[in-house]
Order: C-alpha cells, then structure tokens, then sequence
C-alpha cells in the first residue's frame, strides 16, 4: 500500500467509526542473538506514519416529533496524528457504503420505505417548510497547539455534500498531534423534520478521508457510462491523458489499454477494478474476459484504476534489500502487492514498478524510459559495466533520416562491416539510437493500443522507448561477431542487467527462457522446425488457465504490446511486443522476446540489431 495516502474511514449511520491506515512502514533490519549474551536485538523503524482515530463516541441517534428542529445529535471526536512536515486534510461526503457522494449517498433513508427520505440541507425550514433535511457541523480544539483550520464553512450546519469536499486541514507542522491536545475535530448533526414526514426510522452515512501530504486528493470510486472501459488515474498528482474504450453488446474479451499516465515518485504496476486495489489486479494490455453484455445495455461499465506504487529506494543501491522482502508472483492469477515494489533511477529520477516473478528474479515491470542525461554515462556507477568509451544515447532523433551517421543515429550505404551492421532493403537508412515518441507527451487521449503508428503522434507511455540493440548494450562498435555471448555492459541500471536469450538447444539458462518456463508451469517451448527457435504456443496453458501470450501480459508480468521502431516509425503497436536481449546471434542479428497474440518466443526470436526494440532489466550484475 502506498505511504503517501491514508485510504478512507467511514463514520456510518449509527455512527460507527473506523479507521484504516496506510503509510506505516515496518522495517526489521536486524532480529540477531549474540552467543555470549542471550539478548536479541530488533529494531523498528516507522519513518512517517499519519493516522486518524475516533474517541468520545456517544450515541447518533435521535427521537424527533414532526415541525421541529433538533442539533447536537450525537458526538465524535476524530484525532489525527502525524510525525512529519507535509499536513494533511480531511474531507467528507454522504455515503451509502458503495457509493461516495451523489443524491442516494447524502440523504436519510427511511424504513419502511414508505415513509419517504430525508434530504442534505441546512437542518432548518428556510426556503421549504414541507421538506424534511438534515446536516452536519465540526469544531475544533482551536485552543490547542495542534488545532486543525476549518474549511468550507463547516464550522456551522451544512449540508451533508454529494462529493468528496475538503473540511478541514493542517499545514505543515512538525510531529503534531501526538499528545493529548492533538490535532481534533468533533462532529455532530442536526436534522428539521416537517409536518408532513411519515413515522419511521431513518439512517445515513459520512464518510471521513484523511489524505496525507496535504496537496492529496482522496481517491474515491467512479462510475463509467454502459458500453465502455474507463481508465482513471487514481490520484490527483498522476500525469497524463486516457480515453474510453469501447466494448460491443456481443464482446465477451477485451484486450486492456497500456497505461498513458506517470506519477511523480510512483510506479505504476498495472490496473484494478477497485480505486483502493481491494478488487482484480490486471497488467496494462492483459486480456479480460466476461459475459456477453456485462458492460453494456442498462449496465455500468468497468472502471480501472492506476495501480501506484511509492519507491522503496534507489534501482543502484537498493534493489537486493528490496527484492528480498518481496515475495515470488504465482502464476495461478492470484498474485498481490506482496510481489511488487517500486524504485527510483538515480540517472534521471524516473520511478520504475518492479516485481519478483515466478522465476524468483526480480524484474523492472515497466518499459526503460531512459533519454540521454548529463549523468547516464559519467559516472561508470549507475549504469551495468559502461565502458569509458561509450558517449551516451545523444538526442532522440525522430526526423531527417537521409543523412550520414550521426552521435545518435546509425547509417551505411552499403552495408560493409566498416559501417553499422545495416544490410539488405533497409541500407541507405539511418536508424536512430533510441527514440521517444510513446514518452514524448501524454496531452493526447488514446483510445485503443495502437493508437497511431506514424513518427509524429505518441503512443501509450506504458510502452516506452525504444532503443537498437547497440544502445541497449552500451556498445559504440555497431558491429558484433559474438554468437550468443552475453554483453558485460548495457543501459539497464547498476545492480541490474539486461536479459539474456538464445535457442532453447543452446541457452537454456537465458532469462527470457528460464522466465518463461516458470510463467509456463515448467512446460518446454516448441522448437520450431525450420530454425529451432523455441515458441509458446496458444495450446500451452498454466495453472491460471492462460496462454503465454495472455500469461506474460498478465499481472505482474506485465509485458505490453509496444511494437518496435525501424527508419523513421513505430510500427506494430497495440499487436506486438519485442524486448532486446543481450545476446547477439551473429553479425546483424540479436535474440529477443518476442510476443504476439498466437505465441511467444521467450528470448529465442531473432531480429536486426539496428532496429528500435524495449527494454526490460533483470535485477542482479
């Protein structure tokens, strides 16, 4: 769960309040018995930890005769606590227990149901004496050291509101609340009751978010129109644009959007149909099914939510001690968090979701999104074995492809080993060493995978940027004779390595192909005939009852369909994923992780090394 926000509490009709708390992290970094003194030593640490509890509940009910006016119904005091420097606010809404806000959510609900409802108001007669309508009041220990600002002029009956509304805040402060003048708000209600309401009894809900820093939103559940899949971001920090994608009266599957959203300090890990990840995780193109109809007609549609998890560290130092706390994914769709984590970059700060798969190893399960840097090469540190030579990626180049070789591209006329290894239809080209359209901008909405597949118009920034296989290894040759042999050096991150591969009749040892027997309950891929390139087929399942193309798609494996780049475009987005490994396989060719929506090649596709594939890293030198 993420440190940064507090989930929710609910203050329900009879009032009832609960707490639940994220943010507190428990690290035990030593749990040691010394020989000589029987004493075992163990430490806690809790670096930031902001919760909010109720004390001095009394009772929140009330017995009211028709035409009169009754406040003070009921008494709860909320004390929030908090141990840094960031505030936080508090927000409020009806609530019916599924549903935040909206005209059911904010009124009274009588039983019988005869008897008619209560509305949200002031709690007065003013401007209808025949309408029945409750509303809500807070206070605070304004005396206190730690007092909590009002807002929204909650200090006196308002009405219960139908969204998330902020109505109260702390700014920054230092280790407030922690004593007992903490940080409090009380609540209380009040309700005017007509003439003409019938007997019975009537019950409402308030929910309480505390978000935490205070530039937080609360997250809360949205509805989706029928017919559509809706991506939300999940957090009012999150990057980025999505549109809705369509889904058919007869559809029974659909393939799910990559991500086009980013989040400051965040990974993403993929989807899930419940904004407090309580629901199905999903990767970001994995393939769903359902029943014909099930979000069309008079139905919902299905609501997604970004899945963020906060960065435990750095990918250079860090990723041992995170990855030992993590626990391998399974591969019968029951994965959780407990598998995920998430690390920063130390080259250009971005933050990657990482996760130990089924293989044990952990994985970046993200596409790299590395752009040239003043530090991606200078240091020799953060990068996998850099050698002195090697200039860096240079600038992006995503036009004028006429020209002769370039810091950051690759050219030749005639294909001549004295020349990038550019051979074939494609010589008089030039290639670019990376490029990053798909990570460029978000400002567009997509709507489908694919999206467009010219140079000029982005992709899914899920689908990252692609690099030839030259720049995946850090090599300033262009031209490699090592048939199968793994480079000691690549753009991944210190402490990790760009994947091997090779043919399963010669390195079954390689990454891709020991991931994928895991992935694939230890089933050995097809060899094909013609060349002995080991494949999963689509007649091969796992314990989930997946393919391997649906099971690498899958949470947490979360391979996507990001296509590749040749010439000038990106092409086949939306339909096929291509993953560079280390492992060259002659002169113009590297192996590679190819996928599609009939089989993959795990690590043992062949490709030329020129063109613009993804990168994924593997945790370990």
């Amino acid at each position: 769960m993420e440190s940064g926000i507090l989930r929710k509490l609910s203050i329900t009709g009879g009032l009832l309040l609960t707490t639940i708390t994220s943010g507190v992290v428990l690290t035990m970094p030593v749990a040691k018995a010394d020989d000589d003194s029987g004493v075992d030593d163990v430490s806690i640490t809790i670096p930031v930890s902001c919760t909010m509890a109720g004390t001095g509940m009394d009772s929140h009910s009330k017995e009211i005769v028709n035409g009169t006016y009754e406040s003070g119904i009921g008494t709860t005091t909320l004390k929030a606590y908090c141990n840094d420097n960031n505030g936080f606010a508090i927000f409020a809404a009806g609530y019916t227990g599924e549903e935040i806000g909206g005209e059911n959510s904010t009124k009274l609900i009588g039983t019988p149901a005869a008897v008619g409802n209560i509305v949200t108001g002031t709690a007065t007669s003013a401007g209808n004496p025949d309408v029945s309508n409750w509303a809500m009041k807070l206070t605070t220990n304004a005396g206190a050291t730690y007092a909590i600002t009002l807002d929204n002029g909650f200090g006196s009956y308002s009405a219960v509101p139908s969204a998330y509304t902020k109505v109260a805040h702390r700014d920054a402060a230092t280790d407030y609340g922690t004593g007992a003048t903490g940080a409090e708000l009380t609540t209380t209600y009040a309700a005017y009751i007509s003439r003409t309401q019938g007997a019975g009894t009537y019950t409402g809900k308030v929910i309480y978010t505390l978000v935490h820093p205070a530039n937080e939103e609360p997250l809360q559940p949205q509805n989706t129109d029928p017919g559509y899949i809706a991506y939300y971001p999940n957090a009012s920090t999150a990057v980025g644009t999505m549109g809705r994608q369509t889904v058919s009266t007869s559809a029974t599957s659909a393939t799910l959007l990559a991500s086009n959203f980013s989040r400051d300090g965040y990974g993403f890990a993929g989807w899930n149909d419940k904004y407090d990840y309580t629901g199905n995780f999903y990767g970001p193109n994995e393939d769903i099914t359902f029943t014909a109809g099930q979000y069309t007609g008079s139905n919902k549609g299905l609501s997604l939510y970004a899945v963020w998890v906060k960065s435990a560290g750095s990918l250079q130092s860090d990723a041992t001690s995170v990855c030992n706390s993590l626990t391998a994914a399974p591969t019968d769709g029951t994965a959780s968090l407990s598998s995920v984590s998430a690390l920063t970059d130390a080259r250009d700060s971005n933050t990657y979701a990482i996760a130990k798969l089924a293989d044990g190893k952990c994985w970046m399960i993200e596409n790299l999104r590395l752009d040239n840097t003043a530090t991606d090469n200078t240091s020799g540190s953060l990068a996998q074995g850099y050698n002195a030579s090697f200039i860096g990626l240079a600038g992006p180049e995503a036009t004028d492809f006429s020209n002769s070789t370039t810091a950051n591209s690759l050219y030749s006329t005639d294909g001549s080993t004295s020349a990038p290894a550019i051979t074939g239809s494609y010589t008089g080209y030039r290639f670019p060493r990376y490029n990053n359209l798909n990570t460029v901008t978000r400002a567009d909405s997509p709507n489908s995978n694919s999206f467009s597949n010219n140079n000029t118009t982005p992709g899914m920034y899920s689908y990252g940027n692609y690099y030839t296989w030259h720049a995946a290894i850090a090599d300033t040759t262009y031209y490699n004779t090592n048939n199968q042999t793994i480079s000691g050096t690549s753009l991944c991150p210190t402490n990790w390595h760009l994947p091997s591969g090779g043919q399963t009749t010669v390195n079954t040892t390689a990454d891709f192909y020991t991931l994928g027997k895991a992935i694939m309950n230890n089933a050995e891929p097809d060899q094909n005939a013609s060349n002995g390139y080991g494949y999963y087929g689509n007649s091969v399942t796992n314990t989930a009852g997946n393919t391997a193309t649906k099971a690498f798609r899958q949470f947490p494996n979360n391979f996507v369909y990001s296509g590749y780049f040749l010439t000038s475009s990106a092409r086949n987005r939306g339909s096929y994923g291509s993953y560079w490994s280390s492992t060259a396989n002659g002169s113009y060719y590297s192996y590679y992780l190819y996928l599609t929506s009939s089989n993959v090649y795990p690590g043992t596709g062949n490709y030329y090394k020129y063109s613009g594939l993804s990168i994924r890293c593997v945790a370990g030198s």
